[in-house]
């Protein structure tokens, strides 16, 4: 963890004139970002955010508090903005200036609440071990002080800063007043117990919090800082920032690809479970697409860079997963406003019970004093306030380890609602690239000579079967034969003379319009079509020589998937596809989906799932491409297959599937329930607990400490009950 930085007014001198100049134009404004340190609590952070957004010149400011960081929209220097988050008790430093820190200091070094909770510790074990040798009453009250007033120095300039700058009260000062009050009554014991309490708890809280933060920290270690690349011939070395689209990077087997692209040459096994979450090994050839932070296993590759670093598809994670945990999810707002009165309402609650008991039953004022001091320390709401956000955090954190891109709390709330689920067909439940799945012969040729002449012609063709007849024809190591006098009739076929004989390929209406009779094949073309296929005719001298029909490929774990969803509880899986009633059918009937609508332009799929919603309520639909597009927005939870896809679906969807993997919906829905019900036990305990502590304060059972251990123990509670989520897996 970072410790020590510079100060801010050195700081200034660093980002220099330009910025001040820019903050002289009305104009103008700067985009930055702070990493902040010491931010672990949701509730400080919020005050911090209202703070930093009042100062003048601040156009806009929003911390991400599951990252730590604060973004900024500012005309003022960066300098001032820092003053102030120093001011209100935290450390910070500019993203982009690494050597104003002091990297990799011990947790216990470089968290003020660690080093407060040690120094209380010390001076509290020396104060009961004189009471233990039964030393003078002096110097167990000296030791007792130095407990509170050296442990609670760091807490009590938070609190007082917040209190001054943003002229709200924060659990800091309340600690503080009720430690002095303590004091004051001349319960030195105790006030030192809930300082050193305080500061412990504080601590462990942070650390835990770090977890969750690290667990996306790593994902920014996944690429490699450099690419060894080929330019003119010449192999260098280069820093992935110095990397340019269209270069040649060369990666040899054993090491982590450095940067988005295809690959042109070599073949190998690359591990992607880092980016999709697929546990075995991608088999990569010419033409297919490879990732940054994914490992190459086998055979060396040549691959040309296709995105720059800050756009490959780790950055496009990070940037995903940290705009998601900075968004607050419905449970947490309304948590909130519950928190924006309850805080207030406690500390009113513990004014009447310090003065109403003497005033009115004659009771003693020091008594109550203490009761009410107790009260300050449970009016904090850091257990409730925190109970969502690190749960939610947790959660996206776990679903990006397995390759499920979460663009917010809400939308991870709304996976457990979704009631019915619809997919489009080609590129979501298929692959989206046909395949030729029968060569039937009909004349003199045989397959091979039949394939040769069909991939010959179909080389310059466009017919959405060429590259299926092309990739057999290579996976089959045939020659193609030369090709003369190619001609191309849109919407038909093309023709071409091989070895001096006319070929023709295309529809069967294209061979009967040349003169080829084509009855012979009639009731096979006709069989085909009723099976979803995709025919066309090779004729040449004179008659059909072959029918080739192709399908597009069923990914293999589409049926799985929608079996897996079927055993979550989704009981409407309903298949949408604007290709034909017969391709439909058949893919419905391979995948198991209840049901299916075929022949449906991009507006009919809105309209669908507009209907869909009224029957059903939540319904999510899952696409791929940009006519997938309305639907995904008009859905109540947008789905898009695969990061490295369709840019127009991402954008829209809220949720997107690294790997093209329909298994992830199953996991999705399960963790999405799992992350509501340990919201829901998070809020519940906070509030019994609150409540059972709150009601000691009637027979005057309340004290500081059991105040304050049930304050932190609470939220350390709800904080580990939230943790779990980082380890979530479903059988």
């Amino acid at each position: 963890m970072a410790g020590l930085i510079i100060n801010p007014e050195d700081l200034l001198k660093i980002t220099g004139e330009n910025e001040q100049a820019a903050a002289k134009d009305s104009e103008a404004a700067t985009i930055s970002v702070v990493l902040l340190q010491d931010l672990d609590c949701a509730d400080c952070a919020a005050k911090l955010e209202k703070r930093v957004q009042a100062m003048p010149g601040v156009k806009s400011a929003r911390i991400n508090f599951a990252m730590g960081k604060l973004y900024l929209e500012h005309q003022v220097p960066i300098a001032e903005v820092l003053r102030v988050v120093k001011n209100m008790g935290y450390r910070g430093h500019l993203e982009g200036y690494p050597d104003l820190v002091e990297d990799n200091l011990p947790f216990w070094r470089s968290n003020n609440y660690a080093i407060a909770a040690l120094i209380s510790a010390v001076f509290l074990s020396l104060a009961l071990g004189l009471d233990f040798l039964a030393a003078p009453h002096f110097y167990q009250a000296a030791a007792y002080i130095l407990a509170i007033g050296l442990g609670a120095y760091h807490p009590a300039r938070t609190g007082l800063s917040v209190l001054i700058t943003a002229r709200e009260l924060d659990m800091n000062i309340l600690m503080t007043l009720a430690a002095v009050g303590a004091a004051a009554i001349g319960q030195y014991q105790e006030g030192a117990v809930v300082v050193f309490l305080f500061a412990l708890g504080n601590a462990l809280q942070a650390y835990s919090l770090d977890r969750t933060r690290n667990s996306i920290r790593t994902l920014m270690e996944l690429a490699p800082a450099q690419a060894l690349i080929r330019r003119n011939g010449v192999e260098v070395l280069l820093n992935v920032e110095d990397v340019e689209i269209g270069d040649i990077m060369l990666v040899k087997p054993g090491e982590k690809i450095s940067m988005d692209g295809q690959v042109v040459a070599g073949a190998s096994a690359v591990n992607q479970a880092a980016i999709t979450g697929e546990s075995m090994p991608a088999a990569k050839q010419r033409g297919d697409q490879v990732f940054a932070g994914t490992l190459n296993q086998l055979g060396a590759l040549e691959v040309k860079v296709t995105r720059l670093a800050k756009d490959n598809t780790v950055a496009r994670i990070i940037h995903l997963v940290e705009e998601a945990q900075g968004q607050k999810a419905p449970s947490q707002q309304f948590i909130d406003r519950f928190a924006h009165y309850y805080t207030p309402a406690v500390i009113l609650g513990a004014v009447l019970v310090a003065v109403l008991p003497p005033l009115v039953g004659g009771y003693s004022w020091s008594r109550w004093f203490y009761e009410a001091l107790a009260m300050l320390l449970v009016a904090c709401p850091c257990a409730l306030v925190i109970s969502t956000p690190v749960s939610i955090v947790s959660a996206i954190g776990n679903a990006a380890r397995q390759g499920i891109m979460i663009k917010g709390g809400a939308y991870l709330e709304q996976a457990g609602d979704v009631r019915a689920i619809a997919m489009d067909k080609t590129g979501t439940l298929t692959s989206g690239q046909p395949e030729l799945t029968d060569i039937i012969l009909k004349g003199d040729w045989d397959e091979a000579r039949v394939l040769g002449a069909a991939a010959a012609i179909e080389k310059r063709s466009e017919h959405p079967l060429a590259q299926a007849i092309l990739n057999s024809a290579q996976e089959r190591d045939i020659l193609l034969p030369d090709l003369q006098g190619f001609a191309s009739v849109p919407g038909k076929g093309a023709r071409g003379i091989i070895s001096g004989e006319e070929c023709l390929i295309g529809s069967p209406a294209f061979l009967a319009e040349n003169g080829i009779s084509i009855d012979r094949a009639a009731e096979q073309i006709n069989d085909l079509n009723a099976q979803g296929r995709t025919t066309v005719l090779l004729g040449a001298e004179g008659k059909v020589q072959a029918l080739l029909a192709a399908a597009d490929r069923l990914r293999e774990n589409s049926p799985r998937a929608v079996r897996d969803l079927h055993a979550a509880g989704i009981s409407n899986v309903i298949m949408l596809t604007g290709d034909n009633y017969a391709a439909a059918r058949r893919t419905a009937d391979l995948t198991g989906v209840d049901h299916f609508r075929a022949e449906l332009m991009p507006e009919d799929k809105l309209q669908v799932i507009r209907e869909l919603q009224e029957e059903y309520g939540a319904v999510a639909m899952v696409g791929d491409g940009v006519n997938d597009a309305p639907a995904l927005a008009a859905a109540s939870l947008g789905i898009a297959m695969g990061v490295a896809g369709s840019d127009a679906a991402i954008d829209t969807a809220d949720i997107a599937l690294m790997g093209d993997d329909l298994s992830k919906l199953a996991y999705l829905i399960a963790l999405s329930r799992k992350t509501l019900r340990i919201i829901k036990q998070n809020i519940g305990f906070s509030l019994l607990f609150k409540g059972m502590i709150l009601l000691l304060v009637v027979p005057g059972w309340l004290t500081l400490w059991l105040a304050v251990a049930a304050d932190m123990g609470t939220t350390l509670l709800v904080t580990m009950n939230g943790l779990r989520l980082l380890r979530f897996r479903t059988q």
